[in-house]
């Protein structure tokens, strides 16, 4: 038998204040972005703000469809929409933030596994972690890198390409 252990670090901060002025901005945006979510199913509106490399600062919010699953994340609309209004440049930072009718106090926003996924050809495109900043009610999740979040992540080397 072999035994593999993970190990990996995650920042939390106890309020928004105590985040860089960059990150700080980042929440704000993606929390103006879960305001005008469409999600009248659920009620879990979800906003996400990307950095690029070149300051540019892309959001997107969550839109829910009744032909489950026609939907899309906000992860993924932000990310989607960043990369083909800006084609080649990286991402520096993503912040996730929720807004919910039965949010309870210590919840933070977690990316689904295909908004994950998504982010992880992101960061073998450009070759750099991308930062992701999960704004919760009681305290600010950072990690860095996708690893943290999808140890055992699809690669392109997986698929013989």
């Amino acid at each position: 038998m072999k035994e593999i252990q993970l190990d990996f670090k995650i920042k939390i901060y106890e309020s928004l204040d105590e985040l860089p002025l960059s990150s700080q901005n980042l929440i704000l945006k993606a929390r103006e972005g879960a305001q005008s979510a469409y999600a009248p199913y659920s009620g879990y509106r979800v906003g996400a703000a990307v950095l690029l490399a070149n300051g540019e600062v892309v959001t997107g919010n969550n839109q829910e469809n009744a032909a489950y699953p026609s939907g899309l994340c906000a992860e993924r609309t932000a990310m989607f929409y960043a990369s083909s209004r800006f084609p080649g440049v990286a991402f520096d930072a993503i912040a996730i933030s929720t807004v919910s009718n039965s949010s309870q106090s210590g919840d933070f926003a977690k990316p689904c596994g295909s908004c994950r996924q998504v982010m992880a050809e992101y960061e073998d495109l450009h070759g750099i972690p991308i930062e992701i900043i999960l704004d919760g009610s009681s305290a600010i999740t950072v990690v860095n890198g996708i690893d943290t979040l999808l140890p055992f992540r699809f690669k392109k080397e997986d698929l013989g390409k």
